[in-house]
């Protein structure tokens, strides 16, 4: 754990670096930021979560409001998505508090999500502009997507995530183009990471542990998403789409392997 003065510092420069890197992607950056607050910054299981979710809530608007000045609103899909990860992500915020708030029992749920995430950024191909997919693009029927957007946002409740960085490798991947997803996911994980730190601290009226956000520590990493967000979605008309994908699937996998040792020990 880090002295405050430097904190501070780490936290802002992490932050920008990750959004900056995430953002094209439709990711927040909340994904990676959650085991540098464990591992760096010292924050405390559960309180972990909820500081996470503080972070999109400070952090989104800059990429949204980029993406909305270019064009990208995300309109009917970012909907669907809030529809059925809002409800979720409450749902897992009281798994979080209730039943998950052991840190060996967490860190298997940090493996559970990075991996499978980083190895479907790491390994499925996108179509280039301009080209034909290699077959039908099968988009998932509404409800079908609510229902599974419900279930990502649950998962994302007890991670710290929203919920958006789940589903927007998982509609990349089923043809969808990451200009079209990612202000859509952003769209969901700021409006249902509001609703889980809402959540968060209304459940540790009654609580013991250290269930409420970090606030100065949640602000601080947002103020530096803030910035890497916008200036990532700025740039990622200009990055190549596997290029956003290798790189941030395979930092997930690489973190998410890192927390499955002690999680399995």
């Amino acid at each position: 754990m880090l002295g405050t003065g430097w904190t501070e510092v780490v936290a802002l420069v992490a932050a920008y670096g990750i959004a900056v890197l995430s953002t094209p992607a439709g990711i927040s950056g909340a994904v990676l930021l959650l085991p540098f607050q464990v591992s760096v910054l010292g924050t405390p299981s559960p309180s972990v979560t909820p500081t996470n979710l503080l972070y999109n809530v400070v952090s989104t608007p800059g990429a949204l409001y980029r993406y909305w000045r270019q064009g990208q609103t995300g309109s009917r899909l970012a909907l669907v998505l809030i529809a059925g990860t809002t409800p979720g992500v409450i749902a897992g915020s009281v798994i979080r508090v209730k039943v998950l708030p052991g840190p060996r029992v967490f860190d298997l749920v940090v493996a559970a999500v990075l991996l499978p995430l980083g190895a479907w950024l790491a390994l499925t191909q996108p179509a280039r502009p301009g080209e034909e997919p290699a077959r039908p693009v099968r988009r998932i029927p509404v409800p079908g997507l609510i229902v599974l957007a419900a279930a990502v946002g649950c998962v994302g409740g007890i991670y710290g995530i929203g919920g958006g960085s789940i589903l927007a490798p998982i509609l990349i991947g089923s043809g969808r183009r990451a200009v079209e997803v990612a202000p859509a996911a952003l769209a969901s994980t700021f409006v249902t990471s509001v609703a889980g730190v809402i959540t968060f601290t209304i459940l540790s009226i009654n609580q013991h542990a250290p269930v409420a956000p970090n606030w100065p520590t949640g602000i601080t990493l947002g103020v530096g998403g803030l910035a890497g967000g916008y200036t990532g979605a700025r740039i990622q008309s200009r990055l190549p789409d596997v290029l956003i994908r290798r790189l941030v699937g395979i930092l997930a996998m690489a973190i998410g392997a890192r927390y499955l040792v002690p999680g399995l020990g």
